[in-house]
């Protein structure tokens, strides 16, 4: 693979409904050495990140019950944690990467665990992300 562990700890936050694909996540990316924190839906990411000034990426799906889709979440937390990486995850074919905020990063699902890696690897150490396919796309 083409990731490597983070040289400090890095806390993620995972916001996915989806409590399979949320466990799935959150076990791959500790395996890949970040702390992790995950929610169900972004009210509940909301209060990880008013509560929680450790978290430095967040990865949200977009299509969510409750009070905001992942889109909306991810400007939220543009406005108010500027400092956070975004990346942003769907299946939906039609998603317009223009409504993403800028300096996050898209994958498409089904992405495979290396653009995962190469998302995270690009965020948190800066580098270009190492993909197998065209499924990850940075918003610049």
């Amino acid at each position: 693979m083409a990731w490597s562990l983070p040289k400090t700890p890095t806390t993620v936050l995972i916001v996915e409904d989806e409590a399979i694909l949320r466990l799935e996540l959150t076990s791959r990316l500790m395996d890949m050495g970040f702390v992790v924190l995950s929610a169900d839906d972004a009210d509940e990411a909301m209060v990880f990140l008013e509560t929680h000034p450790e978290i430095t990426v967040l990865f949200t799906d977009i299509k969510m019950p409750g009070s905001m889709d992942g889109v909306r979440l991810a400007h939220q937390t543009r406005r108010r944690w500027p400092p956070i990486k975004i990346i942003v995850a769907s299946g939906m074919i039609d998603t317009d990467l223009r409504n993403l905020p800028d300096h996050s990063i898209f994958l498409g699902k089904p992405y495979p665990p290396e653009d995962l890696a190469g998302a995270l690897a690009q965020l948190v150490h800066g580098g270009r992300p190492h993909t197998t396919g065209a499924r990850l796309q940075a918003r610049a």
